[in-house]
C-alpha cells in the first residue's frame, strides 16, 4: 500500500475543497492515486465544496451560547434561508457558539478547534457540511463577552429555536454586588439593543471619524439656513446631541417605557453596561442581484 504523506493530503484538499480527514481516507482507499481519490470524493459528494466557494452567502443563522458570566455570539452564513431550517446546519451553529465560548472569538482559533465527535476541525466540518447540503457557507464572525462580576445576558429576536435566529445580542451587565433581577435587566437590555442598534455604549466610545463626518454634514445643513456662524454652531451642538440619542446606548430612550433614558434605568438599578454585541444576519454583505432572464439566455448561449 502506498504511503500517504501530508503533502498528498494537502494537494487533494486544494483540488477538491474536501476536509483533511476525508482526503486522507480517499487516498488510503485508492492506494494514493490522486485522480482516483478525486473521483472517490466526488462519488461521496465531498468534492463539491470548492465549486461553491464563490457564491454569496448572506443568509444562515446567528447563534448564542452562555456560561456563567460569559456568552458568545456567532454568525454562520449560507446562501438561502432554507438552510436555516436544516437540522444539521442548526446543530453546527449551536456547536460553534459553544466552541467560541471555550476558545474565544478569534476566527482562526475557532476554525482550528476540534469539532466534537468527528475527528475533524471546525473548518473541516464546515467543508463537509457544504458538500452535504450543497450550498456555500462561512463562519463570518464571533464575539465573546465575559465579566468578573455581574451577568452576561443574551437575547435572540424571533428565535427559530432557543439560541438561534436572525438577530442575536449579548450584553455584559456589571454590578457592585449580586443584584436580584440582573439577568432580567440584561435580557431587557438585549431586547432594547436589538431594536435600537446602538453603535457605542457612551459618548466617549463613539467612533471619532463617524462623529466628525456627521458633524460636517450637520454643519453644512445648518448653513443653508443663512444664519450667523454663532447660531449655526449652537444648531450643530443641538443636532449632535440628537445624533447621540440615536447611536449611543446610554443616551437612548428606553424602549420598554418610551420615556426614560437607558442611563437612568441603569442608575436606578445600580448597574452598568460593560460591553455588548449585536449581530444581525447578513448585515453589510452585498447580496448579488439575480437577473433570471439573463441567466437563462447565458445558459442557452444567446
Amino acid at each position: 500500500m502506498a504511503q500517504i504523506t501530508a503533502a498528498m493530503v494537502k494537494d487533494l484538499r486544494e483540488k477538491t475543497g474536501a476536509g483533511m480527514m476525508d482526503c486522507k481516507r480517499a487516498l488510503a482507499e485508492t492506494d494514493g492515486e490522486m485522480e482516483a481519490a478525486v473521483d472517490w470524493l466526488r462519488k461521496k459528494g465531498l468534492a463539491a465544496a470548492a465549486k461553491k466557494s464563490g457564491r454569496v452567502a448572506a443568509e444562515g443563522l446567528v447563534g448564542v451560547a452562555t456560561a456563567p458570566r460569559a456568552a458568545a455570539v456567532v454568525e454562520v452564513n449560507a446562501e438561502t434561508d432554507f438552510v436555516a431550517r436544516n437540522e444539521a446546519f442548526q446543530g453546527f451553529v449551536e456547536t460553534v457558539a459553544k466552541i467560541a465560548l471555550e476558545v474565544g472569538e478569534d476566527l482562526a482559533a475557532i476554525n482550528a478547534a476540534p469539532y466534537p465527535g468527528t475527528g475533524r476541525s471546525v473548518a473541516e466540518e464546515l467543508t463537509h457540511l457544504i458538500a452535504t447540503i450543497g450550498e456555500n457557507m462561512s463562519l463570518r464572525r464571533a464575539r465573546v463577552l465575559r465579566i468578573p462580576q455581574g451577568a452576561v445576558a443574551t437575547y435572540i429576536h424571533q428565535p427559530l429555536k432557543p439560541g438561534l435566529g436572525r438577530i442575536g445580542v449579548a450584553v455584559a451587565v456589571g454590578a457592585a454586588s449580586e443584584l436580584e433581577g440582573l439577568e432580567l435587566l440584561g435580557r431587557q437590555l438585549g431586547m432594547h439593543i436589538a431594536a435600537t442598534r446602538p453603535d457605542a455604549i457612551d459618548t466617549d466610545a463613539v467612533d471619532p471619524a463617524a462623529l466628525a463626518r456627521e458633524t460636517a454634514i450637520l454643519a453644512d445643513q445648518a448653513r443653508t439656513s443663512g444664519k450667523p456662524e454663532a447660531i449655526i454652531e449652537k444648531m450643530v451642538e443641538g443636532r449632535v446631541r440628537k445624533y447621540y440619542e440615536e447611536v449611543v446606548l446610554l443616551e437612548q430612550v428606553w424602549v420598554h417605557d418610551g420615556e426614560s433614558r437607558v442611563k437612568a434605568v441603569l442608575k436606578k438599578a445600580g448597574a452598568t453596561v460593560a460591553d455588548f454585541a449585536r449581530f444581525a444576519l447578513g448585515e453589510g454583505i452585498e447580496k448579488q442581484a439575480s437577473d433570471f432572464a439573463a441567466e437563462v439566455a447565458a445558459t442557452a448561449g444567446v
